[in-house]
């Protein structure tokens, strides 16, 4: 059913901090992870074995400041399959001891494995997942959203295409939670910017021919064609685009979630042009360069968004986990919202009431072949979004954990 790669380690002691852990209690004296994503589907490449990888340079990292803690990471395919997923992780809680589950990868798996941490209490730090359903109704006290979701990713571009009076948008999206979502979001701040959408379509998560759906975003006469889908789904969108000579006719695309392993697939002379919004990209500055080259070094490719928040992820969790002297669940949880998030991934940034770590968030546009000066450096940084005006007013969550007159 899924495939279960293991990679353990025993933190080595720092002599300052040795005291500090001479009662720490650890279920099993081990601190468990569980890295759960599609590793062998069309989200494998922006995260999958990636995610791994980035997840043991955390814990690497984790090594070097901390006393020892015995680690041990696992990961599994759920095959883009919510059932699927919820059985790995459920027996990775009740069976195998896991104590933090970490990425997800995909919307649906990622609203069943919800279900089982609540019920479990067991902490989840989802990577790339988009619905805005994880930290809005269905928000836990246990879950985070470390990367996105489909308000981040759809809000600016939205604003800023209407803004220049691109203001009629056909939509062409996966037919699952993710893709429905991205919709219904876009819809929404769509209207309010004064926009209007024209249609919408939805084609199967392993769809491969996208010929009847461009066709009928052509025929629409919409401004802006906005692709709702990932991977190869957006890949293969993109290519038949360009394929069918919509690159050069009037219809402006924009890809509504795009990654850099995306963009390496479909080269610059497809990709050129493309507008997205990204959470973080390897090229910013010296800092999230010097994590690219390690990551490199290991994985072949450089990292993507959603393979460096769950080095982020890890190493926060873990940081709270020494930080309580346990792997208890509620003492854990409290030592994540009060401990600082300041790395590479999000410099400054905070947890609020919903669950979502704030940080800022960057709309970029992929240069033509050109511009490109050095291997994956794919993308102009037209505009930082700063942390306070990418996410929706907190009163406005429906999270349930949220006080809504305390905003």
């Amino acid at each position: 059913m899924n495939t279960l790669k293991k990679s353990t380690a025993c933190a080595v002691a720092a002599a300052a901090m040795m005291s500090g852990y001479a009662h720490a209690e650890f279920s099993g004296d081990v601190v468990r992870i569980g890295i759960i994503n599609d590793q062998s589907g069309g989200f494998a490449d922006l995260s999958g074995q990636g995610a791994v990888v980035a997840a043991n340079l955390a814990l690497e990292d984790f090594q070097k400041l901390n006393s020892s803690i015995e680690v041990e990471i696992v990961s599994a395919d759920h095959q883009n399959k919510a059932d699927i997923g919820a059985q790995i992780v459920r027996k990775w809680f009740e069976v195998e001891g896991v104590d933090m589950v970490a990425d997800g990868a995909n919307s649906a798996v990622a609203l069943a494995i919800q279900a089982v941490a609540r019920e479990k209490n067991k902490l989840v730090f989802y990577a790339a997942v988009g619905t805005t359903d994880i930290t809005g109704k269905q928000c836990s006290p246990t879950s985070f959203s470390w990367l996105h979701d489909n308000y981040n990713l759809v809000a600016a571009p939205v604003r800023n295409l209407v803004g220049q009076g691109q203001d009629t948008w056909f939509f062409i999206a996966a037919d699952y939670a993710f893709g429905r979502n991205m919709v219904s979001e876009s819809e929404r701040i769509l209207t309010e910017a004064g926009g209007k959408s024209v249609g919408s379509i939805f084609h199967p998560l392993g769809n491969s021919d996208y010929s009847s759906f461009l066709l009928q975003a052509q025929t629409s006469g919409a401004k802006v064609v906005a692709f709702a889908n990932a991977g190869e789904q957006l890949v293969s969108s993109m290519k038949q685009w360009n394929e069918f000579g919509m690159n050069t006719g009037p219809q402006k695309a924009v890809a509504e979630l795009m990654f850099l392993t995306d963009i390496h697939s479909m080269g610059l002379e497809t990709a050129q042009g493309l507008t997205g919004v990204t959470a973080w990209y390897w090229d910013l500055n010296d800092e999230t360069r010097a994590f690219a080259e390690r990551f490199f070094a290991r994985h072949g490719a450089m990292p993507t968004a959603p393979q460096a928040s769950v080095y982020s992820s890890v190493f926060h969790y873990l940081k709270s986990v020494a930080a309580a002297g346990t792997d208890a669940t509620d003492a854990v949880v409290e030592k994540v919202r009060a401990t600082p998030v300041d790395d590479f991934y999000a410099p400054g940034a905070t947890i609020r009431a919903d669950s979502k770590l704030v940080h800022d968030f960057y709309l970029v546009e992929v240069k033509e072949p050109s511009e490109q000066s050095k291997p994956w450096a794919y993308y102009n940084v037209a505009k930082t979004i700063k942390a306070a005006d990418a996410y929706p007013p907190l009163a406005e969550s429906p999270c349930p954990l949220v006080n809504k007159v305390a905003n």
